[in-house]
């Protein structure tokens, strides 16, 4: 709170003083025909004051005689006008070619759009700031094609981000992207406000990748943090919002009339006599006697509605030789779950340019980060799935409870005690997180506009300080906890990068030219310490340490450390030729030298052509204002695997010779060196932009093959398995981005976008074996030969038995005893019975399509602005349904109890009570694995913009205030919170909540 009074006490310290007004009129024609153009938009830079030209091309606005004015249109090349006190203002603008001249971040460097030859998708701040989220790649959800965002809603965590699928066996983060933020490395940007962020730029393909090497087999993401403006005055802008989350689409669940009747259904004397026992405790229901007088919604008591907001001030501003942004954030959230489950992060932000003589330009970025946040129960969300209807949360004769007269289901016969409120009330889960990223920078401009050499220091220090304490409780026998228990861990990181670049940059006639050379240097550092403790003073927080705890009853594993520490060393280059801004040639070269694998170094090599069609003297139409079509190829490193597998291993072995017993040993090895994985990719595209620049146009196919990704591989005689770099996994796919804009007159404009991609994720070779399994035997998953990796694989239901006719009928029914009610299963090899060889594969966890839309409409001032997400195409385990494994006496949620089969007819998709508790239909089947396809309206925000105003003598500042629903509606068939589940299998997946907020954004 003391933060967030500081923050508001920055907002409203601030004083302006604002210069005399002046009106300035003009008239804006086009430089081609000299026709007047309506719609201008005319802009103070540096604010959201302004006016559009009327029909005729006139405009008049009241500025300041130091301010500049910003004329834009589209299709039109904008001006920047110092008023110079001048009153009247004739602007004419010429036709732009501003979409391709762009200029857009690669590695270590920038390029136009219309010179690229790779697949790179950049969103601005603006889109960015539109979703209230303290993750800033949550914000780009279904606005990137070929980039999956996974939701998570738990407070702090991170979303899932996969970039053209996955190239690496699924596991220790070895599928996520390369995040360089102001060119440091990040496993991930958590620690980011959203309101400091410029743009974000993913490197799809192996063109654009491939400059950073060893890391970019899963994407690159660059980061490029806000910097000041020279020759801008300073401003102080204040961007907030505060809102409420709200839980989506509560999975409902089996109540207590429901539940009674399918445990009466089930024939099962335990069940039966639990409702029995239920009913003697808690009496019987007054509208139903034969029910317990309990109807507990599990899900409601331990979900909340919960505030987030977030609050930023940014000074920024520049003179002549330099220009800067300094700025303050906070962030704050609240979970859902109700329970000590939140996060909030204090930032601090500045960065500083300065061009210190004509060959001198230094500089620095640096950003703290300190967050707080108390994660979740293990096991909230999968209890509350389970926990019997026929229980209350509180009961008065469990009097032997403590500290709180809790239920426990073991009182009515149940085998567990249920009640998921001692794991919410009786858990603390806290870590704090402190980051701190500073970057430092010298550029010598050894031959002006020519020759460039960029010394660039980078280094990032994280503290991870975690707590956990389990707090004691007894409720029943069986469902207690003796002892308090405590644990501890910190851990450091700190990672040091040194990169040299040299740039230069020629043209001459009709030639462009651009070549780059460098050096970098990393030192990377990890070290951890954890210890646990148990009975401990727990009353007062204050003596929650180890310290504190009984020394005698310390475990033996106590105490634990551990560390690592990796050099590298890397050398690359780029070139980039344009002919005529026809012909378009690139190519990069990365060699990487790493101390983790015994292979030392690793090169990665990339080339790209493009070829600009409408340059050309035959491409004469006139609706193309820019067409290029373009390839590449190249390769891309993945050091997330480990450096090693396996074991040396010696074993004393007895035998006899000649009747007599004699000792010996025998060693076996099954050790494998590792090495970075190599994943090779081709790719062609098309760029344009057509209708006066009104339509923009990107559309890409890939070949994306891994080869010699790391497997499992069985060992021969010895047994086992080893890891090794002999697989072979492929990604393609198809990705088209669309976006339109226009204005239709002085007063209204809009836009709208599409984007769509597709993925097949395909194993193309184990190293000789027919599969490698993953998952359980219970919930199998199964990688194959042409198949997508650790798909589903289990049984194809054709129905459920109706009658005994059927079952008579039905050698393989007759053969296991099934009744109807029983689940059938498809004999996919003719033999007349079901087995292991019947199993085939159920479906993957990737989409095979996914798509996002948006639309913008401005009439004045007043914005609105939507966003759609969707995919299709992928599964979801529903393990929560198939616990029912390990013991029957559990609730279900309300769409099986409601489409159970109950008799012949009622149901051809779902097994009867009685045939739930059966190992038959428990097996891994298409009843476990559900569709997981979804719908989304992800945004929609209502803006009004506040102009500045005269009030009595006094401009005010300009503002903005907004609405903002985020995920309002989510469409889908799962059954389940929401659809959106990382690795496909849902257990305890945190539900994705609603947002709906209130913005305020102020100018000075």
């Amino acid at each position: 709170m003391k933060k967030l009074m500081f923050l508001f006490y920055l907002i409203f310290s601030v004083t302006v003083v604002f210069a005399q007004q002046i009106a300035v009129t003009g008239t804006v024609t086009e430089a081609a025909t000299g026709e007047p153009i309506p719609g201008v938009s005319v802009i103070i830079q540096g604010t959201t004051s302004g006016t559009i030209t009327d029909f005729d091309g006139n405009y008049t606005i009241q500025a300041s005689g130091s301010d500049v004015l910003v004329f834009s249109f589209v299709g039109l090349t904008s001006q920047e006008v110092p008023i110079n006190n001048r009153a009247t203002i004739n602007i004419q603008l010429e036709q732009s070619t501003e979409l391709v001249d762009e200029v857009v971040v690669v590695g270590y460097g920038q390029l136009k759009v219309k010179d690229l030859t790779s697949s790179i998708s950049t969103v601005n701040s603006e889109e960015i700031a539109k979703s209230p989220s303290g993750q800033a790649m949550q914000t780009l959800q279904g606005k990137v094609a070929g980039m999956q965002v996974v939701s998570n809603g738990a407070p702090g965590d991170s979303p899932t981000i996969r970039v053209r699928g996955i190239g690496s066996y699924p596991g220790s983060n070895n599928e996520a992207p390369l995040y360089v933020v102001d060119g440091m490395f990040f496993d991930n940007i958590d620690f980011l406000n959203t309101a400091d962020i410029a743009s974000i730029s993913v490197l799809k393909d192996a063109s654009a990748a491939a400059i950073y090497g060893v890391r970019a087999a899963n994407g690159v993401v660059l980061i490029e943090t806000k910097s000041g403006k020279n020759n801008q005055k300073a401003q102080v802008v204040y961007d907030g919002y505060y809102g409420v989350q709200v839980a989506q689409n509560v999975l409902k669940m089996a109540n207590a009339e429901q539940f009674t009747t399918m445990a009466m259904e089930s024939g099962s004397a335990p069940d039966i006599g639990n409702i029995a026992t239920a009913m003697q405790r808690y009496g019987r229901s007054r509208i139903n006697p034969n029910v317990p007088d309990v109807n507990t919604d599990w899900y409601d008591e331990i979900i909340r509605v919960a505030p987030i907001q977030n609050h930023s001030i940014d000074v920024s501003g520049g003179g002549e030789d330099a220009s800067y942004s300094i700025g303050s954030s906070y962030f704050g959230q609240e979970g859902i779950l109700d329970m000590k489950n939140e996060y909030e992060r204090f930032n601090l932000r500045s960065k500083i340019d300065y061009k210190a003589t004509d060959w001198l330009t230094i500089g620095g970025n640096m950003i703290f980060s300190n967050a707080l946040k108390y994660g979740q129960s293990a096991d909230a969300w999968s209890l509350a799935y389970w926990a019997v209807p026929i229980l209350p949360i509180y009961d008065e004769s469990n009097t032997d409870a403590w500290p709180v007269n809790y239920a426990s289901a073991q009182h009515l016969g149940y085998r567990g005690g249920q009640n998921p409120m001692p794991s919410l009330d009786f858990n603390n889960n806290r870590l704090k997180i402190r980051k701190v990223l500073a970057n430092f920078y010298a550029q010598f401009h050894l031959i002006p506009k020519k020759l460039d050499l960029k010394t660039t220091y980078n280094h990032s220090f994280t503290a991870l300080n975690e707590r956990n304490v389990q707090l004691p409780y007894y409720f029943s026998d069986g469902f207690q906890r003796e002892n308090a228990g405590i644990t501890r861990k910190t851990e450091t990181f700190s990672n040091q990068i040194w990169d040299n670049v040299l740039t230069y940059n020629d043209q001459f006639d009709h030639h462009s030219l651009t070549v780059m050379g460098g050096a970098s240097f990393r030192d990377e550092a990890w070290e951890m310490l954890t210890a646990r403790g148990l009975d401990f003073p727990y009353e007062n927080e204050e003596s929650w340490y180890i310290d504190q705890s009984d020394r005698g009853s310390l475990p033996v594993d106590a105490v634990n450390d551990g560390g690592s520490r990796q050099y590298g060393m890397s050398y690359f280059g780029r070139v980039s030729y344009n002919y005529d801004d026809r012909y378009l040639v690139y190519g990069t070269m990365r060699a990487d030298g790493s101390s983790k694998y015994q292979e030392k170094w690793g090169y990665f090599p990339t080339i790209g052509a493009g070829w600009v069609v409408s340059e050309e003297d035959f491409m004469n139409i006139p609706a193309i204002d820019f067409l290029k079509v373009r390839a590449s190829w190249g390769e891309l490193g993945n050091d997330k695997i480990r450096a090693s597998d396996g074991a040396r291993t010696t074993q004393v072995v007895t035998v006899a010779i000649n009747d007599e017993l004699v000792s010996g040993t025998t060693t076996s090895s099954t050790f494998s060196y590792l090495e970075w994985e190599v994943t090779e990719e081709t790719n062609v595209g098309i760029t344009s932009r057509l209708f006066d620049s009104r339509l923009s146009v990107e559309l890409d196919y890939y070949v994306r093959d891994t080869k010699n990704a790391a497997i499992n591989v069985s060992i021969p005689s010895v047994g086992g398995n080893v890891l090794r770099n002999v697989g072979v996994i492929r990604n393609q796919g198809f990705e088209a981005a669309l976006n339109w804009s226009n204005q239709i007159s002085p007063d209204f404009s809009y836009s709208v976008g599409a984007n769509i991609s597709t993925l097949k994720n395909e194993v193309r070779d184990l190293y000789g074996q027919q599969y490698i399994d993953g998952g359980s035997a219970e919930f199998r998953q199964r990688s194959m030969i042409g198949e997508p990796l650790l798909a589903f694989f289990g049984y194809e239901v054709v129905g459920v038995y109706q009658n005994d006719a059927e079952i008579q009928a039905d050698p393989i029914a007759m053969a296991n005893n099934l009744e109807p009610g029983d689940l059938k299963f498809r004999d996919q090899d003719g033999d007349k019975d079901i087995d292991g060889d019947d199993r085939v594969v159920l479906g993957s966890y990737f989409p095979s399509f996914m798509y996002g839309a948006n639309l913008g409409i401005t009439y004045k001032s007043l914005e609105f602005s939507t966003n759609i997400a969707g995919q299709s195409g992928n599964k979801i385990l529903n393990r929560k349904r198939g616990e029912v494994i390990w013991t029957s006496d559990l609730n279900m949620d309300a769409d099986l109890a409601i489409n159970r089969w109950h008799g012949e007819g009622t149901s051809n998709s779902y097994p009867s009570s009685k045939g739930l508790r059966k190992g038959w239909n428990q097996s891994m089947s298409e009843y476990l694995v559900e569709d997981g396809s979804f719908f989304r309206v992800q945004n929609i925000q209502l803006a009004y913009n506040l102009a500045g105003k005269e009030i009595m003598g006094t401009m005010m500042p300009d503002a903005r205030i907004s609405f903002t629903a985020e995920r309002p509606i989510t469409v889908f068939k799962y059954n389940g919170f929401n659809p959106e589940v990382a690795n496909g299998i849902d257990r305890q997946t945190y539900p994705i909540p609603g947002v709906y907020t209130i913005g305020l954004n102020v100018k000075f």
